[in-house]
């Protein structure tokens, strides 16, 4: 998937990089795996905002994944490679031989016509899902489930992929994108490859219009607030704020953990911020 720059005949196309996506299969996506998508606004269910910076943007439809790929042995054809508004990599339509049709994340270098599959006896090429215990070391892999049976929560946006280092026992050793280091289960699965849309850290919007189309709402610096309103609030002049570095809420931010305790905790052998 290439870039597209553009001629300056506007200030707002001058540093403008998007996607070409004439690669991509088609425009509508397939209806009986789509479902509607509400907007919150970043409000919850009393109206009140508990995620700033959101509102507005696109209307949207939701693209129904499949992150399990629990359609063990039963092989597709990849019949499409599309885009999708809810993600930033790309999703690929796959139609299995029973007739069924189903969505995945599309990996990397994934083609119209080739042919997936899943399960513990799939062949080792991309695209195929297989149980994390039975992929070679130093293979990249995707869409990886930490509990079994749960469906991939790891390695899914664009260009994301993790590389297995190691095994002990019943675990895998994984390094994720993050550079953290964590145990998983060896009957997780995980999909055989790097997530499609490599380029898509080279986008440049090129004007504040296109963030909005997005759903993306501007934010305000907290120096730039009255006190009432932020931690870092009033001041004479310019000041950067009378307390430590906080959030709009007080939290204490740039460094401090706020992390609570899990008991997957100790499946982490380095966490993601410790020093390289």
């Amino acid at each position: 998937m290439g870039i597209k720059r553009y001629k300056p005949i506007t200030p707002t196309l001058r540093f403008k990089v998007s996607l070409d996506y004439s690669e991509l299969s088609k425009k509508e996506p397939e209806k009986s795996l789509t479902a509607p998508l509400t907007k919150s606004g970043g409000r919850n269910n009393k109206g009140r905002i508990t995620v700033r910076h959101r509102g507005g943007g696109h209307k949207r439809k939701y693209r129904i994944i499949d992150f399990k790929r629990d359609k063990i042995g039963i092989p597709a054809r990849v019949a499409a490679i599309e885009y999708d508004p809810n993600r930033s990599a790309f999703i690929a339509l796959l139609h299995y031989i029973d007739g069924e049709k189903r969505y995945i994340i599309a990996p990397e270098s994934l083609k119209v016509g080739d042919t997936v599959t899943s399960g513990p006896d799939a062949e080792f090429k991309v695209g195929n899902a297989l149980p994390i215990g039975l992929i070679p070391m130093g293979t990249r892999i995707h869409n990886i489930e930490l509990k079994p049976g749960k469906g991939a929560q790891i390695a899914r946006s664009a260009g994301s992929y993790a590389t297995i280092i190691g095994r002990e026992e019943k675990y895998i050793i994984v390094q994720f994108p993050s550079s953290e280091v964590r145990k998983i289960p060896s009957s997780c699965y995980a999909t055989i490859g790097q997530a499609s849309n490599v380029d898509h850290k080279n986008i440049v919007l090129g004007k504040a219009g296109a963030k909005r189309h997005l759903g993306i709402r501007p934010s305000v610096r907290g120096v730039a607030m009255n006190p009432v309103d932020h931690p870092h609030g009033g001041g004479e002049g310019k000041v950067k704020g009378y307390k430590a570095s906080t959030n709009y809420t007080g939290r204490v931010v740039k460094g401090e953990k706020t992390r609570r305790k899990k008991p997957s905790d100790r499946l982490i052998i380095r966490r993601r911020n410790a020093e390289k």
